[in-house]
C-alpha cells in the first residue's frame, strides 16, 4: 500500500522557500554580482552620492571567503545592531578563482579599505576608486596631473577639482545647480567674499561666463610643500596630494634594494601587507622575523587607487597601495541613482539607469 505523502504546512512552505532565496542570494553575491551603494562623493562626478551599482565578482575573479564563519548577507555588524555578525575563529589563506582579465588602469574598482586593521581582510568597509597605476607603473602627480611612465596620464570626462570662485553676490543652491553643481559641492567662505566649488572643467568653464562671478581660480598645493598626511611620507619627500612621486607600484616577485628611501616608501606596505609576523624597522634598517634584510621580494601585486573628483578623496595618496588580496571586484553598472536632494519622482535620475561604468 502507497504512503501519502504529507503535505508541508504554509509555514514549512515559508520557511524553506525563504532558506532558498538566502543561499541563493548568498551565492549569487559571493560568486557573480554584489550591490553596492555610493556613500561619498569622492568620485563625482563620475559616480554620484545615490548611485546603486553592481560590482562584478567574475572580471578579476571571485575571491574565496578569508573569514567563512558569518551571518549570511551581512558585512561587518548584524543588521541594525552593532553585534558582530562573524567570527574570526577561522581564517582561510587568499585565494581567487579564474577572472576574465587582471586589474587594468583606469578601471573602476570596489576594495577593502586597506588600513582598516580591526577588522579581517574581506569585511573591511568597502572603497571605491579608480586604479591610476597598476604594478610596475612609475606613477607622478605634477600640478594635479597624473603621469604614468612618464606619460600623460588618462583624465576622467568628469574629474573634479576645487575653486575659489569669488562673488559679491549671494549665490543661491539654484544658481549653482543651474551649473551642474550640488549642495554639497559648494561652502560660502566666512567672509561672504565668495565661495569654495567643487567642480568640473566644464562647468567651471561655464561659470567663469556668469555676470555674477568675478574670478575663479583652482586650489592647489605648492610644488615645495610637504604634507605629512601624504603617504608614504610626505614631509620627507616633499610632496603632497598635487605634486606627487615619482613612484614605482610594487608587483608580485619584484626586489628591492633595502635603500633609506626605499624603506620609507615601502616598509609600511611591507609590513602590514606581506604577511609576515614580526616586522621592526630600527635605525632605518628593515627586520623580519628578527632577521636584518638589505633586499626585498614582494609577494603580490598592489594598486593605486584615487578618485576622480581629486581634491575631496581620501585616496591612496593619503594611506597607500592596495594589495590585491583587497580587491573585491569591477564596478560594471548602475541599477538605480536617487538625488538626495529632490523629492517624489524627481528623485530618480532616470539618465543614468543601466548605465555602464568606465
Amino acid at each position: 500500500m502507497t504512503e501519502v505523502k504529507k503535505k508541508k504546512s504554509a509555514a514549512r512552505e515559508w520557511a524553506d522557500a525563504l532558506v532558498f532565496a538566502v543561499i541563493a542570494a548568498s551565492l549569487i553575491r559571493w560568486l557573480l554580482l554584489e550591490p553596492f551603494t555610493i556613500p561619498t562623493a569622492s568620485m563625482e562626478k563620475s559616480l554620484l552620492v545615490g548611485d546603486f551599482l553592481f560590482v562584478s565578482k567574475m572580471h578579476y575573479g571571485t575571491r574565496i571567503p578569508r573569514t567563512p564563519l558569518q551571518v549570511p548577507l551581512t558585512h561587518q555588524k548584524i543588521w541594525g545592531t552593532d553585534a558582530k555578525s562573524y567570527s574570526d575563529a577561522i581564517q582561510l589563506p587568499y585565494y581567487r578563482l579564474p577572472g576574465f582579465s587582471d586589474v587594468e588602469r583606469n578601471d573602476v574598482v570596489v576594495f577593502n579599505y586597506p588600513s582598516e586593521f580591526e577588522y579581517p581582510i574581506d569585511l573591511k568597509t568597502n572603497y571605491i576608486k579608480r586604479a591610476v597605476a597598476v604594478p610596475g607603473d612609475i606613477l607622478e602627480i605634477r600640478k594635479t596631473q597624473i603621469y604614468v611612465n612618464g606619460e600623460l596620464g588618462f583624465n576622467p570626462e568628469e574629474m573634479q577639482f576645487s575653486y575659489d570662485v569669488m562673488s559679491d553676490r549671494n549665490l543661491t543652491p539654484e544658481f549653482f545647480d543651474g551649473y551642474g553643481i550640488n549642495q554639497d559641492s559648494f561652502m560660502p567662505f566666512s567672509n561672504g567674499s565668495g565661495y569654495m566649488v567643487m567642480a568640473t572643467a566644464s562647468s567651471k568653464e561655464r561659470l567663469e561666463s556668469s555676470p555674477a562671478v568675478g574670478s575663479i581660480t583652482m586650489r592647489q598645493d605648492r610644488e615645495d610643500f610637504g604634507d605629512p598626511r601624504i603617504f608614504p611620507d610626505g614631509a620627507y619627500f616633499g610632496w603632497n596630494k598635487d605634486n606627487w612621486g615619482p613612484l614605482e607600484i610594487p608587483g608580485e616577485g619584484w626586489t628591492i634594494e633595502l635603500t633609506k628611501d626605499n624603506i620609507a616608501k615601502y616598509a609600511f606596505t611591507i609590513e602590514k601587507f606581506e604577511g609576515h609576523e614580526d616586522v621592526k624597522i630600527q635605525d632605518n634598517e628593515l627586520y623580519i622575523d628578527g632577521q636584518k634584510v638589505t633586499s626585498y621580494t614582494f609577494k603580490q601585486n598592489y594598486y593605486f587607487m584615487m578618485g576622480d573628483n581629486r581634491h575631496d578623496s581620501l585616496d591612496s595618496r593619503y594611506w597607500g597601495f592596495v594589495p590585491e588580496d583587497h580587491i573585491v571586484g569591477k564596478a560594471w553598472f548602475l541599477w538605480l541613482s536617487l538625488d538626495k536632494h529632490k523629492s517624489m519622482f524627481n528623485k530618480i535620475r532616470w539618465s543614468r539607469f543601466l548605465n555602464g561604468i568606465d
